[in-house]
């Protein structure tokens, strides 16, 4: 912990109004539009900006009990795995998504990174670890409704029918000519965790795969 340089992203200002904060979509909307929700609307979708993002390195051991101690979630049991905890846990509506043997991205809700993060390093202390705040650099979209899977289908590589890609899985695959992490938290509801720099690229590409389903855009919460 000692060794670790970590800074608050969110400081506290005077006047709130001095810092101007817009989310990775907020010009694209107002660029391509923000398509309201119709009687045929058979998909919506809606960007949960701000989140707290976190990426995990190390034994899956000690991170289990860390993060069972500060989120009150332990890590996925298997392989392609996304615990979720629901917003009555010790901060919130919060998920954890396996990445790759060693490694895991850990969402919170917006604000409270900074706290999360000096938590699990105080709890880890000198175990043998990395914590990364990539909060500012991508996003979280949200899809869902019954033509969801349809437009998933026309825009990523991996395999998403149920019987190969259940609720509670996620896994890192192709999007058009982008990469996402693509999850699955509910039956009828999909997530994508999408870079910053590809934002605005996935939702163009998602108001055009949509749009023959009356793909409608609400606002994020």
């Amino acid at each position: 912990m000692s060794n670790a340089q970590q800074f608050d992203t969110r400081p506290t200002v005077e006047n709130d109004s001095e810092i101007a904060v817009e989310s990775p979509l907020a010009y694209s909307r107002h660029r391509s539009g923000a398509p309201r929700a119709q009687a045929d609307s058979r998909v919506t979708l809606r960007e949960r900006a701000f989140r707290g993002h976190l990426i995990l390195r190390g034994g899956a051991i000690v991170l289990d009990e860390a993060l069972r101690e500060v989120v009150g979630l332990g890590l996925p049991g298997e392989p392609l795995g996304l615990a979720q905890a629901s917003s009555d846990g010790p901060v919130g509506e919060c998920s954890i998504q396996w990445i790759s043997p060693d490694e895991w991205l850990l969402i919170v809700p917006g604000g409270e990174e900074f706290d999360v993060e000096r938590r699990l390093r105080e709890a880890l202390n000198d175990a043998h670890f990395a914590i990364s705040n990539v909060s500012g650099g991508q996003t979280l979209l949200e899809l869902s409704g019954e033509a969801a899977r349809e437009v998933l289908m026309k825009s990523v590589a991996y395999d998403v029918h149920p019987r190969h890609f259940p609720v509670g899985k996620g896994v890192t695959t192709v999007f058009a000519k982008a990469s996402v992490i693509l999850r699955r938290p509910a039956d009828d509801r999909w997530e994508l965790v999408v870079r910053r720099s590809f934002a605005d690229y996935a939702y163009r590409w998602l108001l055009d795969a949509g749009e023959e389903y009356g793909l409608a855009v609400e606002e994020g919460a």
